[in-house]
């Protein structure tokens, strides 16, 4: 039985906003914007909320201190997604946050918002060096699995999705739909992400979907230029496209990039597809 649905994965801008107000509109016409398209799971990058830091004109040229003035704005972020999915009854990945745990350290924490008004986290498991030695943000693993209607969802932030192991974990628990939100400020960071996606996408014979945030900000030192466009990729095996790519999008352009994907032909190409990588994995841990 078909368990088709659309995807919605955001190549979601920058942006320099003067009050709470103008950041609340925006979100609120991309998600309206992408439920008029009748996509069911809503996807936006990898610190999708760094716009916030604009409101503080004391800290926003600061490092550290524009995340620390981020902490007032964090619930209303989690809540305003929060009351979105509800709303529009569909499942929304929120950009993520620089969260600051109870003992003072910053964690990458992106919050997945149900229907029904449950809101999980994923935090980023693996720090890229921009993170670990300039901006203190810091690890916190493990990686989760989440059950939905629209069936089993991982999310490997970014950098996470060079890792391998993080999305084996993932898809040995279940994992159908691997969700890649990400902010890189080159082509060739990008492209790292882009190839990490549709490797995991084909080791693991799952949908992998990623966000990427767009555009330039000058007066941000963490987010000034940002470079990427949105992909939805599945194993270049039977049922899917010959070079794995389920849709594309421009590199750069602030939009909504589309595509129907269906989590029940994964189980059917790790059971019946040319090649079966999920399943003849442990072979190659085995290998000197």
């Amino acid at each position: 039985m078909s368990r088709a649905f659309t995807v919605a994965a955001a190549q979601f801008p920058v942006f320099s906003p003067d009050s709470w107000v103008e950041v609340e509109a925006l979100v609120t016409q991309w998600v309206a914007d992408a439920a008029a398209k009748r996509a069911k799971l809503l996807v936006f990058p990898e610190y999708g909320a760094m716009s916030i830091a604009h409101l503080d004109a004391t800290t926003r040229s600061d490092l550290h201190g524009q995340i620390a003035a981020m902490q007032v704005h964090r619930k209303a972020w989690r809540d305003l997604h929060a009351a979105l999915a509800a709303a529009h009854d569909v499942h929304i990945l929120a950009g993520s946050y620089p969260w600051r745990l109870d003992d003072g350290r910053y964690v990458n924490r992106a919050f997945l918002c149900f229907p029904d008004g449950k809101v999980e986290h994923q935090d980023k498991c693996v720090m890229t060096r921009f993170e670990r030695e300039q901006w203190n943000i810091t690890s916190e693993p493990p990686i989760k699995v989440f059950d939905t209607t629209l069936g089993k969802i991982a999310i490997t932030i970014c950098y996470d999705s060079e890792f391998p192991l993080l999305a084996r974990a993932a898809c040995e628990a279940g994992a159908e739909i691997i969700l890649v939100p990400s902010c890189t400020d080159t082509l060739a960071g990008y492209y790292r992400v882009k190839v990490g996606a549709q490797a995991r996408a084909l080791e693991n014979q799952c949908y992998v979907i990623q966000s990427p945030i767009v555009g330039e900000a000058a007066w941000s030192p963490a987010v000034d230029v940002n470079i990427g466009s949105a992909g939805v990729y599945g194993p270049p095996d039977r049922g899917f496209p010959d070079d794995g790519i389920i849709a594309i999008g421009p590199l750069n352009e602030p939009l909504w990039l589309y595509a129907e994907i269906d989590p029940g032909k994964v189980a059917e190409v790790r059971e019946n597809g040319a090649v079966l990588p999920f399943r003849h994995w442990p072979e190659s841990a085995r290998l000197p």
